[in-house]
C-alpha cells in the first residue's frame, strides 16, 4: 500500500476561523476559540491518522503587524509554517481583500507547493456574494484551488480533506499513529484557562495574561492541577480575581468542566494570580513560555 504523509499549514488574518477549521478536520478541540483577535498564540499541531496517510495540520496565529515582542514571536510561528508545508491552506472570509502582511501574501501567490484558498463563513453570506468572491480570489491567487466553506457548520470540510489527501506527497508517518498532537498536557491546561479569560474579560486584560501550569499530577481517577495566571500589573491582578474572588472562581469552574471532558476524568484545579511585569516584552520570559526557541 502506498502511504502518504505531510504537513498542512493553515494561515490567514485574525478571526477568519482557522482554529475552527483545524478542530473540524482533526475531530478534536485542540485549538481554543473565542471571538477575540489573537486568540491563537502558538503554532499547534493536530494529527489525523489513517492506514493510508498521516496529515499533520498546523494552526498558526492570525497575521498581524507586531507591536511588541510577544507578537513578533507569534509571527515567527507563521513564518515557520511556510517553511515546512507540503500543502498550504490560506483562509479568507467574505469581505476580505488580502493578508495584512504583503510579504506573506507574495509568498502565497508565488508558492511552489499546492495552495488551498478557503472562503470561510459563507453561512453568513448569500450565493451571489459567494460566487463573486470565488471569482475574485481565483484571479487574485491563480495558483490556488478555491473552495467555499463554513468551518463552523462543517460545510464542504469533507471535500477539503479528500483534496488534501490527493495532494499529499508519498512518505512514512512523521509521528506515531496513535498521537493526536505535539503539545503536552500542560499546554492544553494553559489554553483552556486562557480561553475562559478571553471570554470573560475585556479590553487589554486578556492580552496581558499568560498561564503557567506548575503542577500536573494524573492519578487513576483524578488529575490534580495547579496553575498560575500571570498579569503585567497589580491593577490587572485585582480585575482577574474580581470582587470576593468571584471572577477567578468562574474561570476556575468553567476551565475545570472543559478539562474533565478533555482528560475524561475528574479534575481538581487550583488557580493563583501573580504579577510578572512586562512579560510580553521580555525575551527570557517569552522563551520560558514557549514563544522563543
Amino acid at each position: 500500500m502506498i502511504h502518504k504523509a505531510g504537513f498542512v499549514n493553515i494561515i490567514g488574518n485574525p478571526n477568519v476561523g482557522k482554529s475552527t477549521l483545524m478542530n473540524a478536520l482533526v475531530g478534536e478541540k485542540l485549538s481554543i476559540i473565542t471571538p477575540k483577535a489573537q486568540t491563537t498564540r502558538h503554532r499547534i499541531l493536530g494529527i489525523v491518522n489513517d492506514d493510508a496517510y498521516q496529515i499533520v495540520f498546523s494552526d498558526t496565529p492570525g497575521i498581524i503587524k507586531p507591536a511588541y515582542e510577544l507578537q513578533s514571536s507569534m509571527m515567527d510561528f507563521v513564518k515557520s509554517a511556510f517553511e515546512d508545508a507540503d500543502v498550504l491552506i490560506y483562509m479568507v472570509e467574505v469581505g476580505e481583500k488580502e493578508l495584512k502582511n504583503e510579504a506573506f501574501f507574495n509568498k502565497i501567490i508565488h508558492s511552489e507547493i499546492p495552495v488551498l484558498l478557503l472562503l470561510n463563513k459563507i453561512d453568513k453570506s448569500n450565493q451571489d456574494q459567494v460566487e463573486e468572491k470565488i471569482n475574485y480570489w481565483k484571479e487574485k491567487v491563480p495558483n490556488s484551488f478555491v473552495y467555499a466553506i463554513s468551518a463552523l457548520e462543517k460545510f464542504n470540510v469533507e471535500n477539503i480533506l479528500h483534496k488534501i489527501i490527493e495532494l499529499l506527497p508519498e512518505g512514512p508517518p512523521f509521528y506515531p499513529k496513535d498521537q493526536l498532537t505535539d503539545k503536552p498536557e500542560r499546554f492544553f491546561v494553559n489554553e483552556k484557562i486562557r480561553e475562559k479569560i478571553l471570554t470573560h474579560y475585556k479590553k487589554e486584560i486578556p492580552y496581558a495574561v499568560e498561564v503557567d501550569t506548575e503542577e500536573f499530577k494524573e492519578e487513576e481517577n483524578i488529575v490534580r492541577i495547579r496553575s498560575i495566571i500571570m498579569v503585567e500589573r497589580e491593577t490587572q491582578k485585582g480585575i482577574i480575581i474580581g470582587h470576593k474572588g468571584l471572577a477567578l472562581k468562574r474561570v476556575g469552574a468553567e476551565s475545570r468542566k472543559d478539562l474533565e471532558i478533555f482528560f475524561e476524568k475528574k479534575v481538581f484545579l487550583e488557580l493563583y494570580v501573580k504579577v510578572n511585569k512586562n512579560w510580553r516584552s521580555d525575551k527570557n520570559q517569552l522563551k520560558r513560555f514557549g514563544y522563543k526557541d
